[in-house]
């Protein structure tokens, strides 16, 4: 499930950060200990000085039985000796030992060259948090849509919308199909691209908003960056490869050949990819072509399920509401 490499390496800094905390506090307790303690440490030293007297034992054979045996008692008695000073100092083995926070990986974020669970968690609760700060995801979710803005037939055509997004959002998969949702500004379209984004980030995969505006103006400055010799993260790249995209108001960006052509791209690369893309427009078909190209338009209007939202601006609506819930 792909969040993308800057959410990966994101995460793998959070376990590194995490590992190192736990070691270095477990380092300091120690330190303190010794201090404290000095023959605590000689019998560290010496402990660890046994595995090579083992190593040398074993090698004489059937003679190292009485050997071993020696070395285990004297293993055991510098133990409980160890124990003891611990003990008489209030701390214990797990003081001086570096706790974890997963007891799978040790923080390191893989077990056995596979990635842990933990790993997984943490890039998914890094890009939730991520796209929360660009949109309001805790807001923008089923629960909170309400129909009430909605009446006659528009009341009839957002209950279809919403079910069937609801319905989407519950059996998604990295292979979903593509939605477009158009209308006027304020009918919902924005909520209930991010309803869906936030139940597919709690099921695992890697979820990417953008507004087409901020997505133009991204490539542009990367295309310059590019120029000048920086090396920015790849913006195309990105789109392209994340489980879900969601491109909200497409036809508000600044038109420019270059963010047209990679935008055409970013849609067309993902469509042979089969990765899902949803996309919200206040744009008509006709202004599809006009503003983009007719093959463009054709291109989203074949492959796309098209969903047409109506009805009053609810904005407008609750903004009227609240003033005349204001008024004395």
């Amino acid at each position: 499930m792909g969040y993308g490499n800057k959410v990966y390496q994101k995460a793998l800094a959070e376990l590194h950060k995490r590992r190192r905390g736990a070691e270095e506090k477990a380092a300091g307790k120690k330190r303190d200990f010794y201090l404290r303690y000095p023959r605590a440490e000689e019998i560290t030293r010496a402990k660890a000085a046994f595995a090579a007297k083992i190593a040398r034992a074993i090698l004489l054979g059937e003679q190292a039985r009485p050997l071993l045996e020696k070395l285990r008692d004297e293993n055991l008695q510098l133990k409980n000796e160890h124990d003891g000073l611990l003990r008489q100092s209030g701390l214990t083995q797990t003081d001086i030992t570096p706790q974890y926070r997963c007891k799978k990986c040790d923080d390191t974020g893989f077990i056995d060259g596979r990635m842990c669970p933990c790993l997984i968690q943490l890039q998914k609760s890094i890009a939730y948090e991520s796209l929360n700060l660009q949109v309001p995801l805790e807001g923008s979710t089923f629960e909170r849509f309400s129909l009430q803005f909605y009446s006659g037939d528009a009341r009839t055509q957002m209950e279809r919308i919403f079910s069937y997004c609801k319905r989407y959002a519950e059996n998604f998969s990295a292979t979903s199909q593509n939605l477009m949702f158009k209308g006027a500004t304020g009918l919902g379209k924005t909520h209930l691209s991010l309803a869906i984004a936030g139940s597919a980030i709690d099921k695992g995969y890697g979820v990417i908003y953008s507004s087409t505006q901020n997505l133009a103006v991204a490539i542009e400055k990367e295309r310059f960056d590019k120029v000048g010799g920086d090396r920015p993260e790849d913006t195309n790249s990105q789109l392209i490869s994340c489980d879900l995209l969601i491109l909200d108001d497409l036809g508000t960006e600044f038109s420019s050949s270059y963010a047209g052509a990679a935008l055409y791209n970013i849609i067309n690369t993902r469509l042979l990819a089969q990765k899902p893309t949803i996309i919200s427009t206040n744009l008509s078909f006709k202004e599809l072509e006009a503003r983009y190209s007719e093959r463009f338009a054709s291109r989203i209007t074949g492959s796309y399920s098209i969903f047409e939202f109506i009805g009053a601006d609810i904005r407008i609506q609750k903004r009227k509401n609240n003033s005349r819930l204001k008024t004395p």
